[in-house]
């Protein structure tokens, strides 16, 4: 588990203790979405809410260390499978390098996890590249 603690009975609204107002009617499913997901407790987060919030950059303070988690809990059943195709990882891996820059310990777990994967899709390999080559230092 990382270090950085983070208390799952909370939710991302309570964490960062900012409540937003509902969203409008008129808003998508994807906004209706997020406000809800905001207000659930972490550890009543599926994989698929996880990388939907993370993917529009939402808790990500509380949320990168709990997916990263997942992530290495989770790669040697699939690096055994031979086939690692997440969209959760796709999500963690293309995260602006500002929010790298500012956590180079989660930068160094992220690594260090697809290190542990095998004959990963060549979109993930891509992003894989690409986060690699941003974030230079994280070895």
């Amino acid at each position: 588990m990382l270090p950085e603690f983070v208390d799952r009975n909370r939710s991302i609204e309570e964490l960062d203790g900012d409540q937003w107002p509902d969203p409008p009617e008129e808003s998508t499913t994807l906004v209706r979405s997020v406000h809800e997901l905001r207000r659930r407790a972490i550890k009543d987060l599926t994989v698929e809410d996880l990388r939907r919030l993370i993917a529009q950059d939402v808790g990500l303070h509380w949320l990168l260390p709990v997916a990263l988690d997942f992530l290495r809990e989770t790669a040697p059943q699939e690096a055994a499978a031979g086939w690692y195709d997440d969209d959760l990882l796709s999500a963690v891996l293309t995260r602006k390098e500002s929010v790298w820059r500012s956590a180079p310990q989660l930068a160094r777990h992220l690594d260090d996890t697809v290190r542990m994967l095998t004959d990963l899709s060549p979109y993930i390999q891509r992003e894989v590249e690409a986060f690699r080559a941003a974030m230079p230092d994280t070895r």
